[in-house]
């Protein structure tokens, strides 16, 4: 029987080690961390997701600054917000939500963040820094996500050297940074995308599967070779033939016993992601403290 990751509790750990550093910080004089969060719109997801990161940053102690602008906001008005955040001390992270209305150019607002306040890991300067390896030690802020997933595998791989580690989507949201800290680690990585030939061959020879391609249930038990580590980045709704809708991941993980480990969904990379949200956010703090 596979082993199931616990997102939920591995989470629980990084907001409370986030939440005692935010402490150390207001004992020592200092301030607690801000995160200025911009919602353009009304998108459901999005005002969900928005919810869940203001009430886990209340939980460590951190400053939630809402921005929650109309649809139809002009882009320069949007580019101006960013702008002021990036000038007030206040402020040590900004999280633009995704997706942003048609008329709003995504990468340009993206590309607006301060780097040192782009918790979400996204701006160029951060990508640059992760791809050659320079983001820690005072270097840029790792995305999210990948940072939740490395969490994840480090609950149960103590060494990377040498795993065989197959990438099932090359996103710039996942697929990509994922890939290259896994490099970091020595791990031998192929990425695949929707162009890749012979996919379930190419999955079969892996130690660890990441599965971030956003297809329901794509990757099935005899993709899998015995013994491996299995991470489902996968959030997908589906609905059954009685009109139920329900949450499933990129794996058909009812065929995953064979695995050593696997993450659920829901319950596994979802609520490291908004973990990694936090710490972020007080890594930026702590760096602008001392800049």
């Amino acid at each position: 029987m596979a082993h199931v990751i616990d997102g939920k509790a591995l989470a629980a750990e990084v907001v409370a080690r986030a939440a005692a550093e935010v402490a150390d910080m207001v004992a020592k004089g200092g301030t607690a961390p801000g995160l200025a969060v911009i919602l353009v719109g009304n998108d459901p997801a999005s005002e969900v997701y928005v919810g869940r990161k203001i009430a886990q940053c209340r939980k460590a102690g951190i400053r939630s600054i809402e921005h929650r602008l109309p649809a139809d906001t002009p882009q320069e008005d949007v580019l101006g917000l960013i702008d002021a955040l990036n000038a007030d001390p206040q402020v040590h992270g900004i999280l633009v939500q995704l997706p942003l209305p048609r008329h709003i150019n995504a990468a340009l607002v993206l590309d607006r963040i301060d780097p040192a306040k782009d918790v979400d890991g996204f701006h160029p300067v951060n990508v640059g820094r992760l791809s050659t390896g320079t983001s820690a030690g005072g270097g840029g802020l790792v995305p999210c996500t990948p940072l939740g997933v490395m969490l994840l595998l480090d609950s149960v791989i103590e060494d990377y050297r040498g795993l065989n580690v197959v990438v099932i989507g090359k996103s710039n949201i996942v697929g990509k940074p994922v890939s290259m800290l896994l490099l970091e680690r020595e791990a031998t990585v192929t990425v695949t995308h929707i162009e890749t030939r012979d996919l379930p061959d190419v999955a079969r020879k892996a130690d660890v599967i990441v599965a971030a391609a956003g297809a329901p249930h794509l990757v099935r038990g005899y993709w899998v070779k015995p013994g491996a580590v299995v991470i489902d980045v996968g959030i997908n709704r589906v609905t059954d033939h009685d009109g139920n809708s329900r949450i499933v991941g990129d794996c058909a993980t009812h065929e995953l016993d064979h695995a050593k480990a696997v993450t659920p969904v829901p319950g596994g990379v979802g609520p490291m992601t908004i973990a990694c949200l936090l710490s972020n956010t007080v890594l930026a703090a702590k760096r602008a403290a001392v800049a």
